[in-house]
């Protein structure tokens, strides 16, 4: 019998409907809830509503969990400067605001507000997706979208006046800025009309344009690149400060590899730059900066899966052949980013980089003529550095983000003349935060590959001693776990939990050859790597089975769906949040297609077998008892559409035996990226609070 009498779920509707797909047998039931527009659908929606309503008001320890969330939110954040002379650009947030503000702040100034979300949408609805200042720093452009559909509108304010004068530009999504000199042009992306592209694209086919400032954009925007190429790529513009260069980089949706071509401004019309092939065709990642001592800086991971940089002269830098070593790769760590310091205060100019070893932070200090390694920054702990940001006329000084589990994001200055880095800013609010022990441990996956994972727990836990424990992951599209303030993490184990971080292949921990471990053909190891994770959790003494929940989002959604229908005795509880489950038929909807190049295409018959292999709403058997399962869905999700959570929940629903609920929580005028704190606080009460009721966790 199905678990849908027993725990009194609302009616869904089976089809009988069974495709031949390349002589595959695919069943699925609960297609008809891929109509938006159905009646059914809707009312499904309100009683599964209803439902999870009723379980939640069981849930001890939701309010206190919440409200501890949102008191370490509240300690709010203050993001790296970008420079402009002696101007900086940075974002902060201060305790009490639910969104973070853009600021600009003239050395030794005040503090002024340039835009806040907040003051243009009280409702919190509102997001600041992207900005970029000009290149003197008077002019700004900036992208807010609504209701969580990340649909940016790009504005132009002035920066003395505060004035919008420019835009909105519509069809935005995911377009960077690249200023000419004078703030007078700039190149970025749209995505053609839907009026001109097929039925169902229309978050497709994107083109790169120069604006005028102040024109209109739909009569007067010149079309720079795109035509021809493939609807699903991506493009990214930049030019050098003194506006010689164009750089414009193409990737086929979020495939690893891009084509790279440069232009000189120089000797071409900025309106019709003649680009030149630096790379295309390549399996590489590789941009390409100007220095100011007239080198082209190349950071690649051609021939270098954890990344090299390299130098050459902007006459030859088309040629591969010419590229210099300048860092070469890295035996164990990841290159991540770079900033040049030539400052006239300095004896010689010095490369800064940040890398990764197994996750964790580090930055050190090279001669920039030869490379050759310097000294090492010391850091405020065992974390993660963020992007490294430097004047773009040079100087000293540079700037980089740093956090770890119980460090809210701080700004580290380093100061090139003497080699250290001092705090610049911290966040602007205080909270006191738990005490923690976090530790990187080692164990095998299947193949007997090490993997490695963080776990964090109270400092006073003797080690040893089985507790409800949370395991994450995410293992894909070259996204690395790396240690973060975590309020949810904190909140669980304050109150007596373990959490867990496991690093599994198809990140970027290990670099390229990591990410591709775990990508198309080879996706099961993900998923191997994180059942053999929880299997060491339960091996090392951390926790049982009967009280391990998992938790995952977007890909991460996929990872745990995954790993429920592979293994569901081996966990207690499950959320899953914003999840692709059908891959079948995960082309179809949001951007999907922008995915082929990680997952596989089902139109492919060799790439459907692989999907098929795992697809969880395929692999649902009725009269297995599964765990506890949460679904959480943001219904203004334009990257990965609920359908996916709407169908396995159905699917689980009837499936299950266990007597464990299969709820879903489905939130309107959010989407898939950011949010505002109170919403984020209570998506993590009703989540900590359903892991801690299916495990045995004491929430007081």
């Amino acid at each position: 019998m199905s678990g849908t009498h027993e725990m009194g779920y609302p009616e869904a509707r089976r089809l009988d409907l069974t495709e031949d797909l390349f002589g595959h047998q695919v069943s699925d039931p609960y297609r008809w809830m891929e109509d938006t527009d159905s009646a059914e659908r809707a009312d499904w929606l309100r009683a599964e509503a209803a439902l999870f309503s009723a379980e939640r008001a069981h849930w001890p320890g939701r309010e206190i969990l919440a409200e501890r969330v949102r008191e370490l939110l509240n300690v709010g954040v203050v993001g790296t400067p970008a420079w402009r002379g002696n101007r900086s650009f940075f974002t902060k947030r201060e305790p009490g605001q639910e969104h973070a503000v853009l600021c600009t702040q003239v050395a030794g100034g005040p503090v002024e507000v340039l835009v806040d979300p907040m003051a243009i949408d009280p409702s919190g609805l509102t997001t600041l997706d992207a900005w970029q200042p000009d290149k003197e720093g008077r002019l700004l452009a900036y992208q807010l979208s609504e209701g969580g559909d990340e649909e940016s509108l790009l504005r132009v304010l002035d920066v003395e006046t505060g004035s919008v004068v420019d835009g909105p530009i519509d069809r935005c999504r995911y377009s960077n800025v690249a200023w000419l000199p004078d703030g007078k042009a700039f190149y970025y992306t749209r995505r053609l009309p839907a009026s001109s592209v097929p039925d169902g694209e229309s978050q497709y086919h994107r083109r790169v344009y120069l604006h005028h400032v102040g024109t209109p954009a739909d009569e007067r925007d010149v079309l720079i690149f795109g035509t021809g190429r493939d609807k699903t790529d991506y493009y990214h513009a930049s030019v050098s400060r003194d506006g010689r260069w164009l750089f414009l980089s193409a990737s086929r949706g979020t495939a690893p590899r891009n084509d790279l071509f440069l232009a000189d401004l120089s000797a071409s019309d900025p309106s019709s730059p003649d680009l030149q092939v630096v790379q295309e065709g390549v399996d590489a990642q590789t941009s390409v900066r100007a220095g100011r001592d007239g080198l082209m800086y190349v950071f690649t991971d051609l021939g270098a899966p954890r990344g090299r940089i390299a130098v050459a002269d902007p006459g030859s830098v088309t040629d591969r052949a010419s590229w210099r070593d300048l860092l070469p790769e890295d035996a164990e760590a990841v290159l991540r980013g770079y900033a040049i310091l030539d400052g006239p205060e300095l004896a010689r100019p010095v490369l800064l980089a940040s890398w990764t070893r197994h996750a964790l932070s580090e930055v050190t200090v090279h001669d920039l003529g030869s490379g050759v390694l310097l000294s090492s920054v010391e850091l405020p702990g065992l974390g993660t550095v963020g992007g490294l940001s430097e004047r773009p006329e040079g100087g000293h000084e540079a700037w980089f983000g740093y956090t770890d589990y119980t460090t809210p994001p701080l700004v580290l200055r380093f100061d090139a003349r003497d080699s250290t880095a001092a705090t610049w800013a911290v966040a602007p609010g205080s909270v006191a935060v738990p005490a923690v022990t976090a530790r990187q441990v080692t164990y095998q996956s299947v193949d007997g590959t090490s993997v490695r994972m963080l776990v964090i727990s109270g400092a006073s836990v003797p080690f040893g001693e089985p507790r409800p424990a949370l395991l994450t992951g995410y293992g894909g599209f070259d996204i690395s776990l790396t240690p973060a303030y975590a309020p949810s993490a904190l909140a669980w184990v304050e109150a007596g939990g373990v959490y867990a971080v496991a690093n599994l292949r198809g990140g970027s921990e290990e670099g390229e050859e990591w990410h591709r471990a775990g990508m198309l053909e080879h996706k099961q190891n993900v998923f191997d790597d994180f059942r053999c994770a929880a299997s060491a959790l339960i091996a090392d003494g951390w926790t049982t089975a009967g009280q391990l929940a998992i938790s995952g989002g977007s890909n991460g959604g996929l990872l745990v769906g995954a790993a429920l229908v592979q293994q569901p005795s081996l966990y207690a509880a499950v959320v899953c949040s914003a999840p692709l489950l059908d891959m079948v038929r995960y082309e179809r909807f949001g951007l999907g297609q922008t995915w082929n190049v990680e997952y596989g295409s089902a139109s492919d018959p060799v790439q459907l077998s692989w999907l098929l292999s795992y697809s969880p709403y395929h692999h649902v058997v009725p009269g297995t008892a599964y765990p506890a399962v949460l679904f959480t869905v943001f219904t203004n999700d334009t990257r990965v559409d609920p359908v996916h959570a709407y169908k396995m929940c159905a699917s689980l629903q009837y499936a299950s035996a266990s007597g464990r609920p299969v709820l879903l929580r489905a939130e309107g005028q959010v989407g898939h990226g950011a949010r505002a704190v109170s919403r984020t606080a209570e998506l993590a009460g009703d989540t900590l609070a359903f892991a801690a009721r299916y495990t045995g966790l004491v929430v007081a």
